[in-house]
C-alpha cells in the first residue's frame, strides 16, 4: 500500500488515542506469540491519557492514510543505561504492517534521536520485542549485555548519539518495539 501525500510527526493529542491504538492493536496481533498472549496482553500497550503526561508521544500521519505511526519515549532509568550514560527510553515503536518498509519507522526513531539532542543526552536505549531485535541491529543500535538476570531485560539495544551524524535519518521502522 502506498502513502499518499507527506507523512507530518507531529504531538499525540488526546484526541488522536483510538487511531493511535489502533496502529499498536494491529503490530501487537502481528507479533509472534500465540492469540491467547496477545490478547491478554493488548491492553497493557495500548497508551491512555494518563501516559500523554508521563511520555512523549508522536504520531506519523498522511494526509492519505491518517495516523500510520506512533512512537513514545521518556527519561531511561541509569540501572538500563551504559555506564556513565544517559538517554531516553524509546517506550514503544509502532508502525502499521501495511505501512511498514516505507521509511515511516525512520521519521519516528529521528523524532526520538532529536529529542536525545534536546535533552543533550547520550543516546536512545530501546527494550525491544524478541522479533524485532534484528531491525535494531541491522540501524547501528548496540545490543547491550545481561549483567543481571533479575533486572536487565535480554533484549536492550542502545544508540549513542555521539555515532550519529546530525543529518542521519535512520532506515525504515521496526514493525515494533516495546518492553
Amino acid at each position: 500500500m502506498e502513502i499518499k501525500g507527506d507523512v507530518v510527526i507531529r504531538p499525540m493529542q488526546k484526541r488522536d488515542l483510538d487511531a493511535a491504538n489502533a496502529v499498536i492493536e494491529s503490530c501487537v496481533m502481528g507479533w509472534n506469540l500465540p492469540d491467547r498472549v496477545k490478547r491478554l496482553s493488548l491492553r497493557s500497550y495500548r497508551y491512555t491519557a494518563y501516559d500523554l503526561a508521563h511520555f512523549e508521544i508522536v504520531l506519523a500521519e498522511s494526509s492519505g492514510a491518517g495516523v500510520t505511526g506512533v512512537a513514545a519515549w521518556e527519561p531511561a532509568a541509569r540501572a538500563d543505561l551504559p555506564d556513565d550514560q544517559s538517554g531516553l527510553l524509546l517506550h514503544g515503536l509502532y508502525v502499521s504492517p501495511q505501512f511498514q518498509n516505507h521509511g515511516i519507522g525512520g521519521l519516528l526513531v529521528s523524532a526520538a534521536l532529536a529529542a536525545v539532542r534536546r535533552e543533550a543526552m547520550n543516546g536512545l536505549l530501546v527494550k525491544a520485542q524478541a522479533d524485532a531485535s534484528g531491525y535494531f541491529r541491522s540501524h547501528g543500535f548496540i545490543r547491550l549485555p545481561v549483567e543481571n538476570e533479575k533486572r536487565d531485560y535480554p533484549h536492550r539495544w542502545w544508540l549513542p548519539i555521539a555515532q550519529m551524524p546530525l543529518s542521519r535519518e535512520p532506515p525504515d521502522a521496526p514493525e515494533h518495539a516495546a518492553p
